[in-house]
């Protein structure tokens, strides 16, 4: 069953604002790498290419648009640079495409899995524990019950931030003293879940990239103990990555896939941001679902992340 549906034109509106820094950028570079050009030429491709590789889409996937568009330049002979715009956006739009599931109204909880468990990981500070809040809130908003584990336990403002998150939502956090086990923070916060017939349970986890080996097992523990109390979990491990790092972003998303076993992403904080071109690298080059992106400070500015709108508002509407 989906939550959080139709996209409402508040939406559209924060969407289109949250990503503005990163059209003005990305078409400001464009103008200029075309400027005094009328034909899509070797020149313009390479000036293209530097646009999208300084925009934070990547050098993989970059190589990857740069190419289907010679292919299009090569097919149709003659391709003027006022179609440039166009055919970026359907190449993006095809990648896009290609390279994720499809578009959800957020999570889909199937029948059979209560108490549903998001395990959420990412370094500190890169809203981590602000999504996981704003995610609560959709939730409850779609009447279901839920509860939090703090099981970031090596940080005292970790925990804190939760609580804080769950007493203005009005969900339970769970939580021990700092320093506890954080395996036994999550077996804690799942028993209680599960006596309380919660629907859905996140449990937030140490943004500590030590190592890969450390974080690794700290994971791994974390997951074994809660399948003692629901052997399925957890349903959704969420890698929350902060959109405004750019190449960064790319590194942390390659450390935590091999750490643990990913199956969604959050990309946060792109609002304010000229890297919003991150989105479509990280989505191309992990071929793991982005399912949130992250607009704003307030509680509706995570939205589901939704293919054909992100390239409407990086783009502008189709003429």
């Amino acid at each position: 069953m989906g939550f959080f549906s139709f996209f409402s034109k508040e939406k559209k509106e924060t969407l289109d604002k949250g990503l503005s820094k990163t059209k003005e950028s990305v078409f400001g570079k464009i103008a200029r790498a075309i400027a005094g050009k009328s034909k899509v030429d070797d020149e313009v491709l390479d000036n293209l290419e530097e646009v999208l590789i300084t925009s934070d889409v990547g050098v993989e996937t970059t190589l990857k648009i740069i190419k289907r568009i010679e292919e299009r330049v090569s097919r149709d002979k003659y391709v003027g640079t006022d179609e440039l715009n166009r055919i970026l956006r359907e190449e993006i739009a095809a990648l896009l495409a290609e390279n994720n599931s499809e578009d959800t109204e957020g999570y889909e909880i199937p029948e059979g899995k209560k108490p549903y468990v998001i395990m959420v990981v990412g370094v500190n500070g890169v809203g981590k524990t602000t999504t996981i809040g704003k995610l609560a809130y959709q939730f409850k908003k779609a009447g279901k019950s839920v509860y939090l584990g703090a099981a970031d336990t090596f940080r005292a403002a970790a925990v804190e931030q939760l609580c804080i998150w769950g007493e203005r939502v009005g969900v339970p956090v769970i939580k021990q003293q700092m320093g506890s086990d954080p395996a036994s923070v999550a077996f804690d916060t799942l028993s209680s879940a599960v006596a309380g017939g919660a629907d859905v349970v996140i449990i937030d986890t140490a943004g500590r990239l030590h190592n890969k080996v450390g974080l690794m097992n700290e994971l791994t523990k974390i997951k074994n103990v809660m399948k003692k109390v629901v052997p399925t979990a957890p349903h959704e491990v969420l890698l929350v990555l902060d959109g405004s790092t750019g190449q960064n972003a790319f590194e942390q998303a390659k450390q935590f896939t091999l750490a643990t076993e990913v199956s969604a992403m959050a990309v946060t904080k792109l609002d304010g941001t000229a890297k919003g071109g991150v989105v479509i690298g990280i989505s191309d080059q992990f071929k793991i679902p982005v399912k949130y992106i992250g607009l704003g400070e307030g509680m509706e500015d995570l939205q589901a992340f939704r293919k054909a709108e992100f390239v409407d508002s990086l783009f502008g509407e189709k003429e």
